[in-house]
């Protein structure tokens, strides 16, 4: 009976958030302020989609700790079919109010800000917009953590890796879902 115990207790600290169970889960606390041309909850511009020019939205960010080394960004959609789709990561961002629109598509950026991106879910480097299946509203989280370090990983890595770096190195995040449906 005894040796379900520390089983319990460590299940109880995953499930409330004191250790990560992988992915980009954190500690650390959500107070960056993160916006962008549409409001929380609200549907994105086509424009920002498969069905318009494909180009990532702005992205405001308020709030960031003076501690902040560089800021990492990761979009995806926890209702697509397959599991959760990643449809950009970047990182070694500096720490700025705004990520500008239309950021190229390439693994090192230098303009409009210095950033490194790695590879979407749909094998490309860059932002790769919403494109759920016709029909079903889907949820866009784009997610801002700050970092106490820049990051150590080429461009075109993955998500996964690019969590692994992050580990213990967050100290703060914030994010903002926006919704899609194609007609």
């Amino acid at each position: 009976m005894r040796g379900w115990v520390p089983l319990l207790i460590i299940a109880l600290l995953i499930g409330s958030g004191c250790i990560s169970g992988g992915g980009e889960k954190t500690t650390a606390p959500k107070t960056l302020e993160v916006g962008s041309v549409f409001h929380n909850g609200s549907y994105i511009p086509v424009k920002f989609t498969c069905d318009g020019e494909d180009i990532n939205p702005p992205i405001f960010i308020g709030n960031i700790s003076e501690k902040a080394k560089s800021l990492v960004i990761i979009v995806d959609d926890p209702d697509a079919p397959a599991g959760t789709f990643t449809h950009w990561i970047a990182w070694n961002i500096p720490p700025v109010g705004e990520i500008p629109e239309a950021v190229p598509k390439v693994g090192e950026v230098e303009k409009p800000i210095p950033m490194v991106q790695g590879r979407n879910d749909f094998g490309r480097i860059g932002y790769g917009g919403p494109c759920p299946p016709r029909g079903s509203v889907h949820h866009y989280h784009f997610k801002v953590y700050a970092l106490d370090t820049t990051l150590n990983l080429p461009p075109g890595a993955t998500r996964k890796e690019l969590e692994k770096a992050m580990e213990g190195h967050v100290i703060q995040w914030g994010e903002l879902v926006g919704l899609y449906r194609r007609s």
